[in-house]
């Protein structure tokens, strides 16, 4: 489905960005991973099936670092067709009074500044192409508030606001923005959030209508259907994915 094109995937080296690197690989896709980490176990995944990738340290949080990205990208494959902004961290968890300002800017720095970054370096290139798309990874955060979240909670709050500002802005083009919203996911980041303890682990769950927590891999098909044509008219959908979370 997605043969001769190009995806960034930030966030590249686990979870939620790694199953998506492999989701588009395995359609055929040429996948660019961005990630502070190194992204070497993806990459072997990406290239396993016979599928072409490649990694490039960035922290998105740098405009140098996100314009030498999409200049590498341009460099290695010379197009760009999908932008899947997933790079994010869960920030301090403190009470708004006890946040220190240095814990408020990393967590807005990566989670929102870097997804403005990214699609104002990505945006240009894929206006170049026929057709193209962006999927902005934010989370059931962006709908709902959690205490001792907060600068996590606004700032995805702030990319479900920014991606609908995009998407309006590029009504008019062949380049469609929407986010993705994922509920509890079997992540790193969900798992130092839970810990280890079954009863944490539980405890967790139990909210969670559908009794049980989301794959990495289930959030990826869905960043894969809003990239394809089956989501042509799609524009500035801030999509959630929770197993029922948020219709309480």
């Amino acid at each position: 489905m997605f043969e001769s094109k190009v995806a960034i995937i930030t966030g590249g080296a686990s979870g939620i960005g790694q199953a998506t690197a492999i989701a588009f690989a395995r359609l055929g896709a040429k996948v660019v991973l961005a990630d502070v980490q190194d992204a070497g176990d993806t990459l072997h995944h990406v290239r396993q099936p016979g599928g072409d990738g490649i990694y490039v340290k960035c922290d998105v949080s740098k405009e140098a670092d996100v314009k030498a990205l999409v200049g590498k990208t341009i460099e290695e494959y010379g197009r760009l067709d999908f932008g899947i902004n997933n790079a994010g961290v869960e920030g301090a968890n403190k009470s708004l009074r006890d946040l220190t300002e240095a814990e408020w800017d990393k967590t807005v720095d990566i989670n929102l500044k870097g997804v403005w970054l990214c699609m104002k370096h990505e945006i240009p290139y894929i206006l170049q192409q026929s057709k193209g798309a962006i999927v902005n990874t934010a989370s059931i955060a962006a709908m709902v508030g959690f205490p001792n979240m907060a600068a996590y909670v606004a700032s995805k709050h702030g990319i479900a606001g920014l991606t609908k500002v995009a998407a309006l802005e590029l009504a008019k083009t062949d380049l469609r923005v929407n986010a993705i919203c994922p509920g509890a996911i079997r992540t790193p980041m969900a798992e130092r959030g839970m810990g280890s303890d079954p009863q944490s682990v539980n405890a967790y769950t139990s909210l969670i209508p559908m009794g049980r927590m989301g794959l990495p891999e289930e959030i990826a098909d869905t960043i894969v259907y809003l990239c394809s044509p089956s989501a042509s008219y799609i524009t500035g959908m801030v999509m959630v994915a929770d197993g029922g979370w948020t219709v309480h």
